[in-house]
């Protein structure tokens, strides 16, 4: 790995922002694309920083992709149940795919939660259409829970989110 896994830097926000934004964007996981009110979301960092941790992987001063890490009982978690951490808005550049960025950002909040007193478990929702984010996590350990999928979005139809487990 020729790359670190560190918390963002407040001047890093912005870029890992774009780079959040431009990954949901180019693979099509935005139902309604530039105008998606979910895009503002992705781009405020400054936000998730202030109520989670946000990590990045960083090479020779270039940011790769980025990470939010919601500690059991964190204000940006959707789904985690008490004891549970929550993994939120994988993203790596796509200049930077195939390199084990993804993975490594995962795993760095595995390790976060495995180190958190009180955690019994890691939770996360993806798309259907996120293939390599699902090969990841299931390398990583984490199992499927249908029974835990969920629909954020219910007034613009069937829009259904899969949600992964670990127990620690």
């Amino acid at each position: 790995m020729d790359f670190q896994i560190r918390p963002v830097d407040p001047a890093e926000h912005d870029e890992l922002g774009e780079i959040t934004a431009r990954a949901y964007l180019q693979d099509g996981l935005l139902t309604f694309g530039e105008s998606d009110g979910y895009l503002g979301e992705l781009r405020n960092v400054a936000k998730r920083a202030a109520a989670a941790d946000v990590l990045v992987a960083v090479e020779d001063g270039r940011l790769l992709g980025g990470i939010t890490f919601v500690p059991a009982g964190g204000p940006l978690a959707d789904l985690a149940r008490p004891g549970e951490a929550e993994i939120r808005m994988l993203a790596v550049a796509h200049a930077a795919r195939g390199r084990g960025v993804g993975e490594a950002l995962v795993r760095a909040c595995v390790d976060r939660a495995r180190a958190t007193a009180g955690c019994t478990g890691v939770v996360l929702s993806t798309q259907s259409l996120m293939h390599t984010a699902h090969r990841i996590y299931g390398r990583l350990g984490f199992r499927r829970a249908p029974e835990r999928d969920w629909n954020p979005v219910p007034e613009h139809g069937d829009f259904t989110l899969l949600t992964y487990e670990l127990t620690l």
